[in-house]
């Protein structure tokens, strides 16, 4: 009886080591697959150096915020690959260890701002102006930020990553039905492609084409400060789609984002930050948008609409809410 017992305790035993053992395998094979594919990453090399990356020493007051680790996303308006480029969406994406969340913060592209050899312009014109290490030096210099790298995407990029991890789940408005149709079809003339058309309101999956149209419409009530809404709805919900997808099919769609990504993050890098981001939980991402309203106002200067905005006001609100986790109201 009791060597029966042995028996059936040590194949039991042996089940679940086996059942260990397929597990790290997967792990092993998955970070390893991941890694490979790493090298499909478009990357520009971007200066290492704080000093010409204007980085901020401003936000060496707030303690532990090496704990905090801020990248510059920008999505980018481009027809064509070799034409310069402005950058339609630009967000400062934080890895928040200290209060163990992500931060999506928007920074509203016409903002008035001085771009190093170019005056006093608008920010988005930063990107077309100089790249990624320009656009990464207005930020800092304008904002007294810390950041030393970015990801860049754009919107045919971006339309390819969303149909490959199955669509993305967004609330539609009625008032922006229209929108999203009007702008698949100038991209779809640009493709030579065809277009399904959205036809009703209410939270529904849309394709890469509907959700690229849906995050750049500008055109309803609330203007470009709606629209950043709409892109940090988009990003969250590539996060969210990626999260429900599974361990399991992680590699798979690991695959197929990188290859759309532009980036200065070296393949060591792009794994820490996903991993960092895995551990922070993905359920726990906040968004917010610089500058507020109470702090900005829209102008004509020569005939051309900029955003004048409150600079020592949205510095403060902006590192404290990055740094010190205060929510501004």
């Amino acid at each position: 009886m009791r060597s029966q017992k042995r028996a059936e305790k040590s194949k039991k035993t042996k089940i679940i080591l086996s059942i260990i053992t397929i597990l790290v395998m997967l792990v092993i094979t998955g970070v390893a697959y991941a890694y490979i594919k790493l090298g499909d990453v478009k990357k520009v090399p971007i200066s290492k150096s704080d000093e010409k990356l204007h980085v901020s020493k401003d936000v060496k007051k707030y303690k532990d915020n090496d704990e905090i680790v801020n990248i510059a996303f920008f999505g980018l308006d481009r027809r064509s690959k070799d034409e310069p480029s402005r950058s339609d969406a630009i967000m400062v994406v934080s890895f928040d260890k200290k209060h163990k969340k992500i931060k999506l913060s928007s920074i509203m592209r016409d903002s008035y701002v001085d771009i190093e050899g170019h005056d006093k312009t608008k920010l988005n014109h930063a990107y077309a102006y100089g790249g990624p290490e320009l656009a990464i030096k207005t930020i800092n210099s304008n904002y007294n930020m810390n950041i030393r790298d970015f990801v860049a995407v754009d919107f045919f990029e971006l339309e390819k990553i969303i149909d490959n991890v199955g669509g993305v789940e967004i609330p539609v408005r009625t008032d922006e039905i229209n929108h999203i149709n009007n702008g698949m079809k100038e991209v779809a003339r640009i493709q030579g492609a065809s277009i399904e058309q959205v036809d009703s309101p209410g939270l529904q999956t849309l394709n890469g084409k509907q959700a690229v149209a849906y995050a750049r419409i500008r055109h309803t009530a609330g203007g470009d400060f709606e629209r950043t809404d709409r892109q940090r709805t988009v990003l969250n919900a590539i996060l969210e789609k990626v999260k429900k997808q599974g361990a399991s099919k992680f590699p798979g769609i690991v695959s197929s984002i990188l290859p759309n990504l532009t980036t200065s993050l070296s393949s060591t890098e792009i794994l820490k930050m996903g991993a960092s981001g895995f551990a922070l939980g993905i359920d726990n991402v906040e968004q917010q948008r610089f500058p507020l309203d109470k702090y900005c106002k829209g102008t004509s200067i020569g005939g051309i609409y900029y955003l004048q905005y409150d600079k020592e006001q949205t510095i403060s609100q902006m590192h404290k809410y990055i740094y010190e986790d205060i929510k501004p109201n």
